[in-house]
Protein backbone atom coordinates (compact mmCIF):
# COMPACT_ATOMS: atom_id res chain seq x y z
CA UNK A 1 0.00 0.00 0.00
CA UNK A 2 1.22 3.46 -0.90
CA UNK A 3 -0.23 6.86 -0.09
CA UNK A 4 -2.05 7.00 -3.44
CA UNK A 5 -3.99 3.84 -2.44
CA UNK A 6 -5.38 5.34 0.77
CA UNK A 7 -8.52 7.02 -0.64
CA UNK A 8 -9.64 3.79 -2.38
CA UNK A 9 -8.77 1.69 0.67
CA UNK A 10 -10.69 4.07 2.91
CA UNK A 11 -13.76 3.81 0.67
CA UNK A 12 -13.56 0.01 0.91
CA UNK A 13 -13.09 0.28 4.68
CA UNK A 14 -16.26 2.34 5.01
CA UNK A 15 -18.16 -0.12 2.81
CA UNK A 16 -16.89 -3.28 4.53
CA UNK A 17 -16.85 -2.06 8.14
CA UNK A 18 -19.56 0.61 8.37
CA UNK A 19 -19.74 0.46 12.18
CA UNK A 20 -16.00 0.30 12.92
CA UNK A 21 -14.39 1.95 9.88
CA UNK A 22 -11.02 3.56 10.41
CA UNK A 23 -10.84 7.27 9.60
CA UNK A 24 -8.81 8.10 6.50
CA UNK A 25 -6.10 9.76 8.62
CA UNK A 26 -5.50 6.50 10.48
CA UNK A 27 -4.35 4.83 7.24
CA UNK A 28 -2.11 7.82 6.50
CA UNK A 29 -0.63 7.62 10.00
CA UNK A 30 -0.09 3.86 9.77
CA UNK A 31 1.76 4.14 6.45
CA UNK A 32 4.03 6.78 7.96
CA UNK A 33 5.36 4.24 10.51
CA UNK A 34 7.21 1.93 8.13
CA UNK A 35 9.71 0.88 10.81
CA UNK A 36 6.94 -0.99 12.67
CA UNK A 37 4.18 -1.32 10.03
CA UNK A 38 3.56 -3.11 6.73
CA UNK A 39 0.42 -2.53 4.64
CA UNK A 40 -0.56 -4.35 1.46
CA UNK A 41 -3.23 -4.12 -1.21
CA UNK A 42 -4.57 -6.80 -3.53
CA UNK A 43 -5.68 -5.70 -6.97
CA UNK A 44 -7.78 -7.24 -9.71
CA UNK A 45 -7.98 -5.49 -13.05
CA UNK A 46 -6.33 -2.39 -11.57
CA UNK A 47 -8.93 -2.11 -8.79
CA UNK A 48 -8.13 -2.67 -5.13
CA UNK A 49 -10.12 -5.69 -3.93
CA UNK A 50 -8.40 -6.31 -0.61
CA UNK A 51 -5.98 -4.88 1.87
CA UNK A 52 -4.17 -5.85 5.04
CA UNK A 53 -1.89 -4.34 7.63
CA UNK A 54 0.55 -5.47 10.28
CA UNK A 55 2.22 -3.83 13.25
CA UNK A 56 5.34 -5.54 14.54
CA UNK A 57 7.17 -4.54 17.67
CA UNK A 58 9.43 -7.44 18.47
CA UNK A 59 8.59 -10.05 19.69
CA UNK A 60 4.88 -9.52 18.83
CA UNK A 61 3.25 -8.92 15.46
CA UNK A 62 -0.37 -7.82 15.36
CA UNK A 63 -2.65 -7.99 12.34
CA UNK A 64 -4.21 -4.53 12.35
CA UNK A 65 -6.66 -5.12 9.51
CA UNK A 66 -7.45 -7.53 6.72
CA UNK A 67 -10.33 -7.24 4.29
CA UNK A 68 -11.50 -8.55 0.93
CA UNK A 69 -14.49 -7.28 -1.02
CA UNK A 70 -17.37 -9.79 -0.82
CA UNK A 71 -17.48 -10.29 -4.59
CA UNK A 72 -13.90 -11.60 -4.47
CA UNK A 73 -14.17 -13.82 -1.39
CA UNK A 74 -13.24 -17.46 -1.84
CA UNK A 75 -10.58 -16.73 -4.46
CA UNK A 76 -7.56 -16.93 -2.17
CA UNK A 77 -7.03 -13.20 -1.76
CA UNK A 78 -7.42 -13.23 2.02
CA UNK A 79 -5.09 -16.24 2.24
CA UNK A 80 -2.49 -14.48 0.08
CA UNK A 81 -2.66 -11.33 2.20
CA UNK A 82 -2.42 -13.30 5.45
CA UNK A 83 0.48 -15.37 4.09
CA UNK A 84 2.41 -12.19 3.35
CA UNK A 85 1.65 -10.72 6.79
CA UNK A 86 3.00 -13.90 8.40
CA UNK A 87 6.11 -13.77 6.19
CA UNK A 88 6.63 -10.16 7.21
CA UNK A 89 6.23 -11.14 10.87
CA UNK A 90 8.98 -13.72 10.46
CA UNK A 91 11.21 -11.20 8.64
CA UNK A 92 10.76 -8.87 11.59
CA UNK A 93 11.63 -11.68 14.04
CA UNK A 94 8.21 -11.91 15.71
CA UNK A 95 7.64 -14.89 17.98
CA UNK A 96 3.83 -14.59 17.84
CA UNK A 97 1.21 -13.07 15.57
CA UNK A 98 -1.95 -11.79 17.26
CA UNK A 99 -5.25 -10.60 15.85
CA UNK A 100 -8.80 -9.76 16.87
CA UNK A 101 -11.72 -11.18 14.92
CA UNK A 102 -15.43 -10.63 15.37
CA UNK A 103 -17.13 -13.46 17.23
CA UNK A 104 -19.87 -13.34 14.58
CA UNK A 105 -17.49 -13.80 11.63
CA UNK A 106 -17.02 -17.58 11.27
CA UNK A 107 -15.56 -17.28 7.76
CA UNK A 108 -12.63 -15.19 8.99
CA UNK A 109 -12.19 -17.42 12.04
CA UNK A 110 -11.98 -20.46 9.76
CA UNK A 111 -9.30 -18.76 7.64
CA UNK A 112 -7.21 -18.00 10.69
CA UNK A 113 -7.58 -21.53 12.06
CA UNK A 114 -6.40 -22.96 8.72
CA UNK A 115 -3.23 -20.94 9.21
CA UNK A 116 -2.74 -22.34 12.72
CA UNK A 117 -4.15 -19.50 14.81
CA UNK A 118 -5.77 -20.51 18.09
CA UNK A 119 -8.22 -18.53 20.17
CA UNK A 120 -6.60 -17.41 23.42
CA UNK A 121 -9.04 -14.86 24.83
CA UNK A 122 -12.34 -13.03 24.37
CA UNK A 123 -12.77 -9.27 24.62
CA UNK A 124 -16.43 -8.77 25.54
CA UNK A 125 -18.28 -6.06 23.59
CA UNK A 126 -15.07 -4.99 21.83
CA UNK A 127 -16.75 -3.68 18.70
CA UNK A 128 -18.97 -0.60 18.64
CA UNK A 129 -22.09 -2.66 17.99
CA UNK A 130 -21.42 -4.77 21.11
CA UNK A 131 -20.03 -7.89 19.41
CA UNK A 132 -17.21 -9.70 21.21
CA UNK A 133 -13.72 -9.96 19.74
CA UNK A 134 -11.91 -13.28 19.77
CA UNK A 135 -8.19 -12.86 20.33
CA UNK A 136 -6.25 -15.36 18.26
CA UNK A 137 -2.55 -16.19 18.25
CA UNK A 138 -0.19 -17.93 15.87
CA UNK A 139 3.02 -19.06 17.55
CA UNK A 140 5.95 -18.62 15.20
CA UNK A 141 8.59 -19.52 17.76
CA UNK A 142 12.07 -18.14 18.06
CA UNK A 143 13.74 -17.13 14.80
CA UNK A 144 16.08 -19.77 13.48
CA UNK A 145 19.73 -19.34 14.44
CA UNK A 146 21.66 -18.90 11.13
CA UNK A 147 24.64 -20.89 12.46
CA UNK A 148 22.42 -23.82 13.42
CA UNK A 149 20.95 -23.79 9.93
CA UNK A 150 24.43 -24.26 8.48
CA UNK A 151 24.74 -20.73 7.16
CA UNK A 152 27.82 -18.55 7.72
Amino acid sequence: MVAADVPAVHELERRLFPVDAWPLQMFVDELAQAETRRYLVAESGGTIVGYAGLMCIEPIADVQTIAVVPEQEGRGIGSALLTELIRESRRRHAADVLLEVRADNPRAQQLYRRFGFEQIHVRPRYYRDGVDALIMRLVLGAPEDPQEAGRP
